[in-house]
């Protein structure tokens, strides 16, 4: 099985992002070696990092072969499209181009909705507005319960038998949907309200491409209570 040298390939990276997690689960269902490369995020920037994501300066960047991928869905479809050699690894994205063009809508759909909501709950201290979001990640979870039936045709995942586009996307959210349940005690996926969307994370959490790297609710809300410290001890200007 031909895999990249592990010096072809890099991934510029952010401790517990759930955007570099979308990136290691497809590097990683590809079966392609890689590097990890840690980057700081707060001023001043990692060099690495301005160089070769000049426009927005965020992680995750793929390096490959010197040249410099952003945005992890696009990372993703590269990936899909650069290891599709059949050395033994399947197809990230559908190969219908109906089906295709409903998974990027509904990582689209994550990618505005989801993670805006999760980010703001994450910072939220006043109760009746935490309950609020809670209440609006629920609805957008409602909806992915429903376009999991659509895409998965009943099977265990968006992808049908196997982790695909659209299951990484949402997948990568997982860690930070679970420190939200416990960090905040509110309810967001709920296996009574949404049973087969419950039932997908599980199947998920335990794939091997997966395991190890969508962090667990302690992990994250140990990197909030330390974010939340440096604020604190950060003097006003």
């Amino acid at each position: 099985m031909a895999v990249a040298a592990v010096e072809d390939v890099k991934v510029l990276s952010d401790p517990l992002n759930p955007f570099v997690i979308r990136v290691l689960i497809a590097l990683r269902l590809k079966r392609v070696e890689y590097e990890l490369v840690e980057v700081q995020l707060a001023e001043p920037k990692s060099e690495i990092l301005v160089k070769s994501n000049p426009v927005y300066k965020m992680v995750p960047v793929l390096l490959h072969r010197g040249k410099s991928i952003c945005e992890s869905a696009v990372i993703v479809q590269y990936i899909d499209e650069e290891w599709s050699d059949g050395g033994g690894s399947s197809s990230i994205l559908p190969a219908d181009p109906f089906n295709r063009a409903t998974a990027r809508f509904w990582a689209a759909y994550i990618d505005d909705k989801l993670t805006a909501l999760i980010r703001a709950l994450r910072v939220e201290t006043e109760a009746e507005k935490a309950t609020e979001l809670a209440g609006q990640i629920r609805q957008v979870l409602g909806l992915l319960e429903e376009a999991f039936a659509e895409c998965g045709k009943g099977k265990g995942f968006f992808g049908g038998d196997a982790v695909g586009y659209l299951d990484i996307a949402l997948g990568s959210c997982l860690g930070w949907i679970m420190a939200l349940e416990k960090g905040k005690s509110v309810k967001l996926l709920d296996a009574e309200e949404l049973p087969r969307l419950a039932g997908w994370a599980e199947r998920f959490l335990a794939e091997e491409s997966v395991k190890g790297l969508v962090p667990d609710a302690d992990e994250h809300l140990k990197i909030d209570e330390v974010a939340a410290a440096r604020t604190s001890a950060t003097p006003a200007a």
